[in-house]
């Protein structure tokens, strides 16, 4: 198994190979403006890193989301490029589910991260593999917090409302979501095809027909 997993779901630009026992290289940037730019170069890295050709890649996971319409785009169009250009297989995992893992909680709580808009993506966890609701989005004052420990950048950003003493980790790290998505599927669970995950309409909408000019 050599899984390589990204995600651009969120400002983290992040991508990690992992060969079902653990990450064998890992590469993250925070730039929210360069997902474009910054993704396929760090896959590069990566490989580089860890001594693989692209061709011995088994599996392709891209984070699905929530997250911004144009990042989440790069990281799935990628990753449904590269597995028809290898002819593997291709998945889709929630971004909110690689925050979770990457705490390695054990209790119930929450993962948040930033939905712009004043906003946040957010779920809820019974432990760091369990999602038990969500993805949603909301104002971080409508998120039933509950005392529940929070992860995430939502927590970060938020502190006041979002308070649950934990904000790590802040992005979906692709060494968390590479290791979950090698864990799912060592056990046989079906994982999702690489789709994203919209919670809202995007920012961006095809203009109407020009208004008539009447003198």
């Amino acid at each position: 198994m050599l899984v390589l997993a990204f995600d651009t779901a969120t400002p983290a630009v992040t991508a990690a190979l992992h060969d079902g026992r653990r990450v064998l290289a890992e590469s993250t940037t925070i730039d929210a403006r360069r997902h474009g730019e910054l993704l396929v170069p760090t896959i590069q890295t990566v490989l580089a890193e860890a001594g693989v050709p692209l061709r011995e890649v088994t599996a392709i996971v891209a984070g699905s989301g929530p997250g911004p319409y144009t990042g989440l785009r790069v990281g799935l169009m990628t990753a449904q490029g590269l597995a028809t250009t290898l002819g593997v297989p291709a998945y889709g995992i929630c971004t909110l589910d690689a925050v979770a893992y990457g705490s390695g909680l054990s209790e119930q709580f929450l993962a948040a991260t930033d939905a712009r808009r004043k906003e946040v993506f957010w779920a809820r966890y019974t432990d760091h593999r369990t999602r038990a609701e969500g993805p949603f989005v909301d104002r971080p004052a409508d998120v039933p917090v509950s005392g529940l420990p929070v992860v995430g950048a939502g927590a970060q950003l938020y502190p006041d409302l979002l308070g649950g003493g934990r904000d790590l980790p802040l992005y979906p790290y692709a060494g968390a979501l590479a290791a979950l998505a090698a864990e799912r599927l060592a056990a046989g669970v079906p994982l999702d095809p690489p789709r994203p995950i919209y919670l809202r309409r995007p920012d961006a909408v095809v203009p109407g027909a020009p208004k008539r000019v009447t003198a």
